[in-house]
């Protein structure tokens, strides 16, 4: 069989690993540089956390993340993660972490409550004024993003039975006849084509973009006195719901940097235009930190980073048949990139076999187990 995916980011990249490695033939396009900066992939760092609300399907294809990514590092032959640990936090009236540790109690994985008094105790760079409730779980860790995106683009460009298009802009995909049109007018032909072009999927399948809005968010890399940095290098993440603000902190794993960054959508701008970032643009984000952390007015801003989501109203993951021999692979929303390896593997074997694409959307879509 033959694979023409669009867009190289881990949704991309992880599909045609998980055909080319069953033997399949791909061509992985992409429109700028492999990898491509400005993909929703590019960042030094994504998490991966149990923690998930009352969404126990996303929760309960942690696991399987986590063993799929296992397969990946066995393939590029090194383990782009670092473990920390999760911290979820709640306050202000919000109460996430408590749904999220009432659902991994039910899957079997119990979060482990802290005293607002332990939580001072085991993490003295927190305040927690505003904090009502702390959760922790010894599971969950950092992605170092970009890097797999790198590396594995790489370990494609070494397979006999796939092909990289870099800096080859898709302009149309026929769906229903498994066609792809090159900005220069030359007609690619296969047996299946993937769409995973991140916050560019609407332009190419027009149908989708009611649903698969691009989001624009900014998130800020902190420098610290080094005396901060040394304590925050040992974990954890920090997964906090207080209301208004939904933060979530990446420490300085292996020496990446330490980043803060807004949970809340924007659900607006062009991923073409409007790359430049102001702090003013954050100040609740700013101010939650300010509140949370202790020697926060030591922090220095090291740089602004602005990078692109797609967003559902729902935040579930888009991954569909479209036409005779199309899909549409969106798992985004802000929470994707920690099944990127799963999401691959198991789009390429639904690709490859009888699965019901139905079911498979389903399952993609975190209703399984629901």
């Amino acid at each position: 069989m033959k694979a023409i995916i669009v867009g190289a980011g881990v949704m991309g990249a992880s599909t045609a690993w998980g055909l080319a490695r069953e033997g399949h033939h791909v061509d992985l396009f992409e429109q700028a540089a492999l990898p491509n900066p400005l993909a929703s992939s590019i960042d030094e760092h994504r998490l991966i956390r149990h923690p998930y609300g009352d969404h126990a399907g996303y929760a309960r294809m942690i696991d399987p993340a986590f063993a799929a990514w296992d397969l990946l590092w066995g393939d590029l032959g090194c383990k782009l993660y670092a473990a920390t640990g999760t911290l979820a936090l709640t306050g202000n009236g919000a109460d996430w972490a408590e749904r999220s540790a009432r659902t991994l109690a039910a899957i079997g994985r119990p979060m482990t409550e802290l005293t607002i008094g332990e939580l001072r105790r085991r993490f003295p760079l927190l305040d927690a004024r505003g904090v009502e409730r702390a959760f922790w779980l010894d599971t969950g860790g950092v992605l170092f993003a970009q890097d797999i995106v790198a590396t594995l683009a790489r370990h494609l460009g070494k397979q006999p039975n796939v092909r990289l298009h870099a800096n080859t802009r898709v302009g149309a995909v026929d769906p229903e006849h498994g066609r792809v049109t090159t900005a220069d007018g030359t007609t690619h032909e296969a047996d299946i084509v993937v769409v995973a072009a991140g916050a560019w999927v609407g332009r190419l399948l027009p149908h989708t973009a009611a649903r698969l809005v691009p989001s624009r968010q900014i998130v800020i890399y902190f420098r610290l006195p080094e005396d901060q940095c040394a304590v925050w290098a040992k974990g954890p993440m920090i997964i906090e719901k207080t209301g208004d603000v939904g933060l979530y902190l990446v420490p300085p794993m292996e020496g990446r940097g330490f980043k803060v960054g807004d949970h809340e959508f924007s659900r607006a701008g062009d991923p073409d235009t409007g790359r430049e970032a102001r702090e003013e643009e954050i100040q609740p984000l700013l101010e939650r930190c300010r509140n949370l952390f202790k020697g926060f007015d030591a922090w220095r801003t090291d740089r602004l980073k602005v990078c692109f989501y797609t967003v559902t109203e729902d935040e579930r993951f888009v991954v569909e048949k479209t036409g005779a021999k199309g899909w549409v692979m969106s798992p985004c929303s802000g929470h994707g990139f920690k099944f990127g390896a799963l999401m691959g593997l198991e789009l390429a074997r639904t690709i490859a076999s009888e699965r019901d694409p139905l079911q498979h959307a389903r399952w993609a879509a975190g209703l399984e187990g629901e």
